[in-house]
């Protein structure tokens, strides 16, 4: 008997290093992208009227998503979209606020104010005015 110890095995193949091979997500569900169109233009071009819809769209599209065990993907859209619509709906419903009080503020500060219509005579070239 020998004291040779057995040839060393070879080195794996260059790649992956042993790893599983990369999968990628599926794709996006229209829901998703959906949800993240509308809380986008939620914020910027029509603030609520856009909002509502994403926040139920991106909550609907996240549930889908969970429910497919993974056929679906798009969930990190999903709630983008769901969280951008809940900031438009604050945003949308604070400017409410604010144009509210304005209102009231400026209606509380004109219904004190006494009316005067100016006229003029042509005769005389003056301006009168009758409070």
């Amino acid at each position: 008997m020998s004291d040779q110890q057995p040839p060393a095995p070879p080195p794996p193949p260059f790649g992956n290093g042993g790893y599983p091979p990369f999968q990628s997500e599926p794709p996006p569900t229209g829901q998703a992208i959906a949800a993240l169109v509308l809380g986008i233009a939620g914020l910027s071009l029509c603030p609520g009227v856009a909002s509502i819809p994403a926040w139920i769209i991106g909550r609907s599209a996240m549930r889908e998503i969970d429910a497919s065990a993974g056929r679906l993907g798009g969930r990190t859209l999903g709630f983008v979209g769901y969280v951008l619509g809940i900031v438009g709906t604050g945003l949308a419903a604070l400017g409410a606020l604010v144009l509210a009080v304005f209102l009231v503020v400026a209606l509380a500060f004109t219904s004190h104010v006494t009316r005067c219509d100016p006229s003029f005579d042509p005769g005389t070239g003056t301006m009168t005015r009758t409070c």
